[in-house]
């Protein structure tokens, strides 16, 4: 099916971009017993898709869904992007994506937990590993952004974590209907 003739879902969302200008001035909170995050030196586009996949379904993370194995291949061997996998009791239980292309800015490109993984008390030291992680190699700035389709203490988290508001804009993503998202009513337009 061409691309013009795909079938899509009007979504329309709020995106707040945040910044952090200084590394936070105490250590990131630790990761509670049997929990612990490691890079994916090689992540595998299979690997990478089962993560993106499973955190983001619920939140409408489409964008790396449409891209082909060699666009993913790409960004995954560039040495500028870093995934880390955080692990509870040796399962996958969340993920998150540094991208350094652009040092010394970085940016944190994808950050959550598994649905099995939400609620359990984890969410504050994932991300304070992150923002220690992003800081460790001589940053002058983090960034991230978050949206209405995320989960609802995203935002939150991240100004908790530091982070500083910059703007929110109103965007409309036209979702591939074939990903197979359940999309919210509350995001749908028309």
């Amino acid at each position: 099916m061409s691309v013009a003739a795909e079938r899509t879902a009007a979504v329309a969302v709020d995106v707040t971009f945040l910044r952090m200008d200084r590394r936070p001035a105490g250590p990131p909170p630790p990761l509670p017993l049997g929990v612990r995050v490691t890079q994916a030196t090689r992540c595998t586009t299979a690997f990478y898709r089962y993560l993106y996949d499973t955190v983001g379904h619920d939140y409408v993370w489409w964008l790396r869904r449409t891209l082909t194995e060699a666009e993913l291949s790409r960004i995954l061997a560039d040495s500028g992007v870093t995934i880390h996998v955080l692990y509870k009791d040796g399962e996958p239980a969340g993920f998150y994506e540094l991208d350094r292309r652009n040092r010394p800015l970085v940016n944190l490109s994808y950050f959550g937990l598994m649905p099995h993984a939400i609620g359990a008390g984890l969410g504050r030291a994932f991300l304070g590993h992150a923002v220690d992680e992003a800081w460790s190699q001589g940053t002058r700035a983090l960034t991230v952004n978050t949206c209405t389709a995320d989960h609802p203490r995203a935002l939150p988290n991240y100004l908790a974590a530091g982070f500083g508001r910059l703007r929110t804009v109103r965007e409309v993503w036209n979702v591939p209907l074939h990903l197979g998202l359940p999309i919210p009513s509350r995001l749908r337009i028309g």
